[in-house]
């Protein structure tokens, strides 16, 4: 499987990690730590050392509650960075935006795919996305980040989150986006109960019908802390073990904080594939 991002190719024959850089001062895992542009160069050098295939550089925080941040501000973050980065070679660098504006200019400093938690639905984001040549990934989320974790309810979250995509993938061919573009990426934490992140990722199969890459990103995140009791420092193994699962499962792309490990888990996980794993299988 490739995805067309433009002037380069992204191979999904194998599972590939996504490493996140957050060039902001307020995300939940890693918010401080790189908004110094040197020090997110660094930082996704180390990553791509470590096995990344993508670097997913993003401005604004959409932790639950996050506030949104300027287009002058999320360009004056990212920009530098994404100039510096592109120049490694095998890597792509993804832009994590809803912006139009955002999305034109991290294009034209070198990202290769728009990573969008909104699903290219606020105006003009459509428009701007097939106009770069772009990759894209599209995303579930109900609500927004100020108010989705609220009381985030479904009548059935795996057919709810499926049509949904399905309409966003459409969406995206009327405005001239191809399907061989396009990623999808059923958003787990994104306006999900504990209950519900875990429904989605017991049936990522039903989704392969969209026929559409799948990027799962589970890293850190609370469901692993209510899960495990564990705090945002201490949920390593517990997002490597749902990154595996997820891969077993059909997953293609996981974004991950946790490069080093979870490259060791797409290797063991795509050993199993290489020799005809299925979920289900008699051992």
């Amino acid at each position: 499987m490739i995805i067309d991002c433009g002037s380069r190719e992204l191979d999904l024959s194998a599972p590939v990690v996504m490493g996140v850089l957050n060039v902001t001062p307020d995300s939940f895992s890693d918010g401080g730590k790189y908004i110094d542009p040197q020090r997110a160069v660094d930082h996704a050098k180390q990553m791509i050392e470590q096995g990344a295939r993508i670097i997913d550089i993003g401005g604004e925080s959409t932790r639950p509650g996050a506030v949104l941040v300027s287009v002058e501000e999320e360009l004056r973050r990212t920009i530098p960075v994404i100039e510096q980065v592109s120049k490694f070679a095998d890597v792509l660098v993804s832009i994590d935006t809803s912006k139009p504006e955002v999305m034109r200019q991290a294009v034209a400093a070198g990202a290769r795919i728009i990573n969008d938690i909104r699903a290219l639905t606020e105006p003009e984001a459509l428009r701007a996305a097939a106009s770069t040549g772009a990759a894209v990934c599209v995303m579930h989320m109900q609500g927004q980040p100020d108010n989705m974790q609220t009381a985030p309810q479904y009548t059935n979250v795996v057919a709810e989150v499926h049509r949904y995509l399905a309409e966003r993938i459409a969406a995206c061919a009327q405005a001239g986006i191809s399907r061989s573009k396009i990623m999808i990426d059923p958003g787990i934490g994104f306006g999900k109960t504990l209950q519900h992140n875990l429904e989605l990722l017991s049936h990522l199969p039903t989704f392969s019908d969209l026929s559409c890459p799948l990027l799962i990103g589970v890293s850190r995140k609370s469901m692993i802390g209510k899960l495990l009791d564990r705090t945002v420092d201490e949920r390593i193994s517990g997002g490597v073990a749902l990154a595996t699962a997820a891969m077993l499962a059909g997953a293609k792309i996981i974004r991950t904080h946790d490069v080093s490990e979870t490259v060791d888990a797409v290797r063991v996980a795509t050993s199993l594939l290489e020799r005809g794993y299925t979920c289900g299988n008699d051992i």
